[in-house]
């Protein structure tokens, strides 16, 4: 599976009916892209100042899925949107693991942890 993450920082000016309306938008996308197998969205609710005002997190069966998802017309269009109100975007897309398969590997064979 390949987990496709965005982090949103919105313009200091951005008004709530602008967020809304993207909200909205996102929240259809997986009625009209079928390549989406997995998709969970909102804001941020700790609001440190490290924090992002709003995220997704989307999962595609493999690159092809997600290929076709970034080059779907809607998808498109709610870039357009994200670009207009937001200040930064940050997004990360990789083959996930499962948690588990880690703890499975002999201790020879596992990362050192950080410190």
């Amino acid at each position: 599976m390949i987990n496709h993450i965005v982090l949103m920082k919105f313009k200091p000016d951005v008004s709530e009916d602008a967020i809304k309306d993207l909200e909205s938008s996102l929240d259809e996308l997986p009625n009209r892209i079928y390549e989406i197998q997995m998709y969970e969205l909102g804001r941020d609710v700790v609001r440190s100042r490290q924090s992002y005002d709003f995220g997704l997190v989307a999962l595609f069966a493999n690159l092809d899925t997600l290929q076709r998802y970034h080059n779907h017309p809607d998808h498109k269009t709610i870039v357009q949107k994200m670009n207009t109100i937001c200040e930064n975007i940050v997004t990360v897309d990789f083959e996930g693991t499962d948690s588990g398969s880690l703890r499975e590997q002999s201790p020879e064979t596992r990362l050192p942890l950080l410190s």
